[in-house]
Parts: C-alpha cells; structure tokens; sequence
C-alpha cells in the first residue's frame, strides 16, 4: 500500500492500479507499507530512482544500510515491533531522502508510524520537506524506544516483586512457581535486547543522517540530529543498566531455585537421619541367629521398640542442636 502525505499532514491513498499522473505538488513523505512488484515501480516511475526491495533491506552491511546514489540518500535501520507482546521483532525500515521528498519502505507496522502520523499535522512550523519530516520521524522513533524501554522496566519491576516479595508465614510458592518466572525473565531479557540492536542501528543512521548537506543546511534539522544521537546515547545506556538488572534477577531466581530444592534434600536428610538408627536396630534383631539372648527374653519387644524409637529422637535433637538441620 502507498499513502502519501501532504505538508499539512493530509494522507492520500495511491493505488498502483489506477495509478495517478503526477504525484501532488505538495506531497513531502511517501509511505510504502508491503509494497508489491507494481507499487514499486509506480514510486521508480515517479522519481527516477531504485526502490530497495524486502532482500535489500535485510543486507547488514554498512555500505549497503547507508549510502547515496543519483542524489537520493538511502538509510536502513532497525525498529521494534510488537513491543506490548510476548515476541517483541525487529524489522528493517528503509528511508530515502529526494527531490525533496522522502519515502520509507516497511514490511511490519512500528508503532512510532501511527504516532507520528497521527501528530504530524501539530509539528511546530510543519513538515514543508522531507529532511524536516525525516528528523522529526526519527524523533517519534526514538521516543517510542524509550517508552519501550519504560515498559520493560515496569515488566521486570512487578516481576522482582512477584519473585522477592513476602509470603504468608507457613505458605509455599507453588509447584514450579520460579521455574515460570524464569521465561518471563526471559521475555523481558528479549525485549531489551532488541531495544539495544535497535539503538545501536538508529545510532549509525543518525550520524550518517548528521553528514547529509540538507541537514547541514537546515539548522533546525542540524541541531535535532545532534539531539536525537545524545537521546539515542542516553537511552544505550539505560538499556545496558536495564540488562544488569535483568541478569540480577535471572541469577537471584536460579539462586532461590536451588535454596527451595535444598531444603527438599534437608527434608529428606531428616527423615534418613530419623529413620536409619532404627532400622540398624531392627536389622539387628531381624538376624535369624540360634544363640540371640534377646529373642527368648519376655520384654525383649517392647525394649526393642524402645531402643528404636531412643535412637531416632536422640540423633534428631543432637544434630538440631548442633544447628545442622
């Protein structure tokens, strides 16, 4: 699908079927959201250049992200999609700065898309051309990182209290309750790590986006680049202590794992240390010998069981007393 924008943030829908002559004089930002074969070669026909296609958005080598060609600036960055699910993606947005105008190229739907096109008609002196459009697009982008960035710290906050936080004295956590929390540690491990890629991606953008003569001519555009690296720089940094903390939690669980499996084995060393005494005593008495003074003896039972049960009690209590169980 193509939508075009106008300067006044008016979109108008372009279909490649009934495609128009010229594209209006006041259109600052084509957006081509799945473009098939013919809507790319509709956007060719009307700017003379080479539209990337879905493989070379995928290209990860700079000089491929990154470059000019017949005096169309390309860039290629990575952003978060599907941040409020459980499988947050990265997906590769291609924009083009020409003739004034920029294009982008999607194959998923971020969310900052909405947001700007939603507020594009509120920005401050408007978007008369694309290089205004692109650093305030880039803008929405960043500040969308940062609320995904806010989201996970919300996430892993109720987490931490969910796996720290006080329980009714006498009650246990469910079966396998840490071992579920380990996934969404996980999750939100996920979440952050592609927040990071795709900060580390909006970074080299930026700086190449910094070197374009357009933007070198706009002041504005100038000084709103140099902003946007600082955000992008203070949010790397946010993230990369985000990430500390994730991993804080994911040692803290398997920590709190092993101590609830120890104290099974303590159970178990209870009962070995309540039980063995007495069946030594009653594997003593058990022995078929002929010559047994015991086994004749009228009290001899009721003394056995005693001696079982003494054996039991007074092992507990030493050990108990000892502070090893």
């Amino acid at each position: 699908m193509i939508t075009a924008y106008r300067d006044n943030g008016e979109a108008v829908v372009i279909s490649a079927a009934t495609p128009p002559a010229s594209l209006p004089s006041d259109v600052v930002w084509i957006d081509m959201l799945r473009p098939d074969k013919a809507e790319d070669l509709l956007v060719e026909g009307f700017l003379g250049i080479d539209v990337p296609t879905r493989d070379d958005l995928k290209d990860i080598e700079p000089s491929s992200r990154l470059y000019t060609a017949k005096d169309a600036v390309f860039m290629t960055a990575s952003l978060v999609c599907k941040a409020e699910s459980g499988q947050p993606e990265l997906t590769d947005v291609a924009f083009v700065l020409t003739k004034g105008l920029l294009i982008t190229i999607r194959y998923e739907e971020p969310k900052a898309f909405a947001l700007f096109t939603a507020a594009m008609h509120r920005i401050p002196g408007g978007c008369t051309t694309g290089t205004v459009l692109v650093t305030r697009l880039f803008e929405t982008i960043v500040d969308r990182t940062a609320e995904i960035l806010e989201i996970a710290v919300a996430r892993i906050d109720g987490l931490s209290l969910q796996v720290f936080g006080e329980r009714p004295v006498g009650k246990r956590r469910p079966p396998h309750y840490l071992e579920a929390k380990l996934m969404d540690v996980a999750s939100h491990h996920r979440l952050v790590a592609k927040t990071r890629d795709s900060l580390a991606s909006l970074s080299r953008v930026l700086t190449f986006l910094y070197t374009v003569p357009t933007v070198q001519e706009d002041k504005d555009a100038k000084e709103l680049c140099r902003t946007i690296s600082r955000d992008i720089q203070s949010l790397s940094e946010h993230a990369s202590f985000i990430s500390g903390n994730i991993t804080f939690l994911l040692d803290a669980s398997l920590g709190l794992i092993n101590v609830e499996q120890n104290a099974i084995i303590k159970i178990f060393s209870i009962a070995a240390v309540v039980f063995l005494p007495p069946t030594l005593v009653a594997s003593l008495y058990g022995m078929n010998f002929d010559v047994m003074p015991e086994l004749k003896w009228t009290f001899g039972y009721p003394m056995a069981v005693v001696g079982m049960v003494i054996s039991a009690i007074v092992p507990y209590y030493f050990f108990r007393w000892k502070g090893w169980l």
